[in-house]
């Protein structure tokens, strides 16, 4: 009953009630945003939710799109602004992704939606999680989030999967807050964010 009614209830009614709540707080990134990042304020890309099925995520956008002389974008490290790099730090990037829940594409809580051209890549055993939405946190993000392998996150993607339950979320959402006030696993060590998955790591 919790996985297929109360869980999906929770996402709709919480989400609608924290993008009231946390309009404000909104405004002022994307006001900020705005200038300190060339007018680009939110990123919008294919991802894969449940059932492999692909919907457009909702980030605010911490990343200019600057180029070298080829037209090939630069390095992550050159491209991540002073503002973006405050607003990962503190989680805020995610904040838009609360549309997502809303529309159900996501939920709170899940494996989180990772590339679309990762999707051939995956293993059986891996493929699991996407039998469920995926979500803004999960049980990876509080186990390392991007300090642990993709082979470890996967590993953990798939035990949330088969282990749904309402102390589960619950223990998500605490570990999720603590991590967030802690700014701990946001990148890999040694890069701007984390590495992209080959099918091996």
């Amino acid at each position: 009953m919790y996985k297929s009614f109360l869980k999906p209830s929770f996402d709709f009614i919480f989400s609608f009630i924290l993008l009231l709540i946390l309009s404000p707080v909104l405004l002022i990134v994307i006001t900020l945003l705005y200038f300190f990042n060339q007018k680009n304020v939110f990123f919008l890309q294919s991802r894969p939710g449940k059932n492999e099925k692909v919907f457009k995520i909702i980030k605010f956008k911490t990343m200019t799109d600057q180029k070298d002389e080829f037209g090939n974008l630069l390095p992550d490290e050159f491209r991540l602004t002073k503002m973006g790099k405050f607003v990962r730090k503190t989680s805020l990037d995610e904040l838009p992704q609360l549309i997502n829940v809303l529309k159900g594409d996501m939920s709170f809580i899940g494996p989180r939606p990772l590339l679309v051209s990762y999707l051939s890549l995956y293993n059986e055993e891996q493929k699991k999680r996407h039998l469920i939405k995926p979500g803004i946190t999960g049980w990876a993000q509080v186990n390392g989030r991007n300090t642990i392998t993709w082979a470890q996150k996967f590993i953990y993607d798939v035990y949330y999967v088969n282990n749904i339950s309402f102390l589960l979320d619950a223990k998500i959402f605490l570990l999720t807050i603590k991590k967030v006030l802690k700014r701990e696993g946001i990148n890999t060590v040694g890069q701007a964010t984390t590495e992209s998955f080959n099918g091996k790591n």
